[in-house]
């Protein structure tokens, strides 16, 4: 049974994406805008003022930490990859960061996939259709793969695979 899991486990490819290149203010200053923030709300909550209002101003610190965990988390792989692209066997998996829900589409309920040089739309037997946005892809040599290993489940599988032109 170990022997069957690992050859599985080869099978899959995984790619992590890089962090949205459409946020509307860039990880570097999200990072410095939040320090700012702790900065300030630590000078606040802990000067030497004897005033009424210092819980509201630790308060004020401690949704700064949280937000920085927050940014650190949706931009950086320090607790693991938190945004990624899987194909296996068995599903595609679509995942953008860690508080966001997985976009999981499994294998044999593919009807057509149509690969487009920044994209996959997948149609599924149901005529749902799920759109695996490929620009957070770092390297093209990832997007090849990835664009490659559809192809082989498509033969696998006897699901339609149309591809739009490179002159795009």
């Amino acid at each position: 049974m170990a022997a069957s899991g690992s050859s599985s486990a080869r099978s899959s490819l995984f790619i992590q994406l890089s962090p949205s290149r459409s946020a509307k203010l860039s990880f570097s200053i999200q990072l410095l805008l939040t320090l700012l923030w702790v900065v300030w709300a630590a000078i606040l909550a802990f000067s030497d003022s004897s005033s009424g209002d210092s819980y509201l101003f630790h308060a004020f610190f401690g949704l700064a930490l949280a937000f920085l965990v927050y940014v650190i988390l949706q931009n950086t792989s320090v607790f693991g990859f938190q945004s990624y692209i899987e194909v296996t066997p068995e599903y595609i998996v679509r995942k953008h960061g860690v508080f966001r829900p997985k976009h999981l589409v499994a294998i044999p309920e593919i009807k057509a996939v149509h690969i487009s040089p920044l994209a996959l739309r997948v149609t599924e037997k149901n005529d749902n259709q799920t759109y695996f946005d490929l620009k957070q892809v770092r390297k093209r040599r990832d997007k090849d793969k990835i664009k490659g290993k559809v192809r082989d489940l498509a033969t696998q599988h006897g699901f339609e695979v149309t591809e739009a032109s490179n002159n795009q």
